[in-house]
């Protein structure tokens, strides 16, 4: 049975209007709520470090997979392939354009009933200002390269239909703009929680951080805003409800995200 998480939970240290100014100066779910950052040892939380690649040109299109099946996640080097769990049947690959670019690409892979892989749309995304980390700490505008397990999810808005652990909440409200003077407004409508340095089967907003402080927070999918992120990786609006429609959490989803150089190895 799917749970819903309250609005304002007991987790939360701060009030909510301290929590919406921390994410407002953060951009991403900020140093201060949500998951953490950076690669994690596999042991830890239930993330899994990794490299991962995605091919394709940005466009839009569906979440779900289609019908072509490819025996092996391309552009996926062993390394990689080899910190994917084995019981993944969903993976949602985000291939950097280079390691010091904010831009990316987004594919999810479903594996097939002949233990193939169908592959999904490619969509266009954002990561963070300054790129891709090995080893991320709070504060260094980098996104963490790695394989993490997506657990939970929420939002501003209502559920748009996922089966992943929601928690609508006015916590996920910002204001603010940008790197690039965009307005941050609406980013937070849909989240979904990368499962770096936090404890999965919680609230996007719940503040544990098993690797400590120091190596950041609140690492999200969330709506894009139309410039790079501090740590998180955006999609546009309708591809964060496809998403959050098509991530399963009993096909076990998770997260390859880092630049393509990185993801080959």
């Amino acid at each position: 049975m799917r749970r819903l998480f309250s609005s304002v939970g007991s987790r939360l240290p701060v009030p909510a209007a301290a929590l919406t100014l921390t994410l407002a100066l953060a951009g991403c779910g900020g140093s201060g709520a949500g998951t953490t950052v950076g690669s994690v040892p596999s042991a830890t939380a239930g993330a899994q470090a990794v490299r991962a690649a995605a091919p394709g040109t940005a466009h839009a299109g569906s979440a779900s997979p289609s019908a072509s099946a490819p025996a092996r996640l391309p552009g996926l080097g062993p390394r990689t392939l080899a910190e994917i769990p084995d019981n993944a049947r969903q993976v949602l690959i985000v291939t950097g354009k280079g390691k010091n670019s904010p831009q990316s690409q987004v594919v999810l892979y479903q594996r097939s009933d002949d233990d193939g892989w169908a592959v999904g749309q490619t969509w266009a995304a954002h990561n963070a200002l300054k790129g891709w980390t090995d080893h991320h700490y709070a504060g260094d505008l980098h996104s963490p390269i790695g394989v993490f397990t997506l657990s939970d999810a929420g939002g501003l808005l209502a559920d748009p239909g996922t089966k992943l652990p929601y928690d609508r909440s006015g916590s996920f409200t910002i204001g603010g703009t940008g790197f690039e003077g965009e307005p941050l407004a609406g980013s937070f409508d849909y989240v979904v929680a990368i499962d770096y340095n936090r404890e999965p089967g919680t609230s996007p907003l719940d503040w544990t951080r098993p690797l400590g402080a120091n190596r950041g927070g609140g690492i999200w999918l969330h709506v894009d805003h139309g410039g790079p992120t501090h740590g998180c990786v955006s999609l546009a609006p309708q591809h964060m409800k496809e998403l959050l429609r098509t991530l399963d959490p009993a096909l076990h989803p998770v997260i390859a995200m880092g630049d393509r150089t990185s993801l080959e190895r």
